[in-house]
């Protein structure tokens, strides 16, 4: 009797065993969660490049037109609001996309904070002490970035207002695109943005020095770190204003440039990359003011 018992819960053992080893791995967590919900990014992204119906609506070819024009288009709510027609469909497609845009381009960069909490984690575990799991500390960071992606929104709308955003999705004006990546690169040197991408890159002594084994408290921890990279990164994911903001290239381009300097051991890469963005605001102010800015098709 004790053995048909026995034999008929087997099948669930495996599961649970292995439910119990990956909630005692807090790296794994960590991993996963991070590769989960960036991938949920990406994959909005690529649902909404095909929502544009471009290139006789196939996916494929509007991904080859997103990455080798400045911007290809958007939905139709995006595009009435372009074009001035602001309403609450226009401002929940706009927020969805700078969500996913914040998941697929800020989350990868934060890997080396969220895998630091797990080492630590891991060690906590292995001395019997409480642990908060790593998604907790995601969960902090993203609500950063998510508050971002509602601010970027209704900047978006108010420059769409203005004019200062065609239906492309870009900047409408050349000297206006400029003056995003000339300000994006001058930010790359003031001292608040050298302070929040040293303390990006040494993520080790604010996470330790706040350890908690407290759900609340870990989740405020994530908040901290998500501040300290929203302090870091801001001003690069508004460069997004002047490419288009469903511009596969310069996601690509930027989230890599901003995952590269988190981790580097000193502030010489973001001094860089402001050199770049400021020669080529100062290249597409010069090219606006000889009269060769592009026209856009609307």
């Amino acid at each position: 009797m004790a053995s048909s018992i026995d034999q008929g819960a087997s099948p669930l053992a495996p599961a649970q065993a292995s439910l119990a080893r990956l909630l005692a791995r807090p790296r794994a967590q960590a991993i996963l969660c991070l590769v989960a919900l960036a991938g949920v990014g990406w994959l909005e992204l690529g649902v909404m490049i095909g929502a544009a119906g471009h290139a006789g609506g196939s996916l494929s070819g509007a991904l080859i037109e997103a990455l080798c024009r400045p911007s290809f288009g958007a939905p139709s709510a995006q595009a009435n609001a372009a074009s001035g027609a602001w309403g609450a469909a226009s401002l929940a497609v706009t927020y969805l996309m700078w969500s996913a845009m914040a998941f697929a381009m800020m989350l990868p960069t934060a890997g080396p904070m969220v895998l630091t909490y797990a080492d630590i984690a891991a060690t906590a575990v292995a001395r019997g002490g409480r642990v908060v799991a790593p998604p907790v500390l995601v969960a902090g960071y993203a609500t950063v970035w998510l508050a971002f992606a509602a601010a970027a929104t209704l900047l978006q709308a108010a420059l769409a207002r203005l004019a200062l955003i065609d239906p492309a999705l870009a900047a409408a004006s050349g000297l206006f695109s400029g003056a995003i990546f000339i300000g994006a690169g001058a930010y790359q040197f003031s001292p608040l943005k050298q302070a929040c991408v040293t303390l990006c890159q040494r993520p080790f002594p604010y996470l330790f020095a706040h350890w908690s084994g407290e759900p609340r408290a870990v989740f405020r921890i994530g908040l901290a770190q998500g501040l300290y990279c929203l302090g870091c990164c801001w001003a690069m994911m508004l460069v997004m204003l002047a490419v288009g903001t469903m511009n596969v290239l310069w996601m690509a381009a930027l989230g890599i440039a901003m995952g590269v300097e988190k981790v580097s051991t000193t502030t010489r890469f973001s001094r860089a990359i402001g050199a770049a963005l400021l020669a080529i605001g100062a290249l597409v102010v010069a090219v606006s003011v000889a009269g060769n800015w592009p026209a856009r098709a609307g």
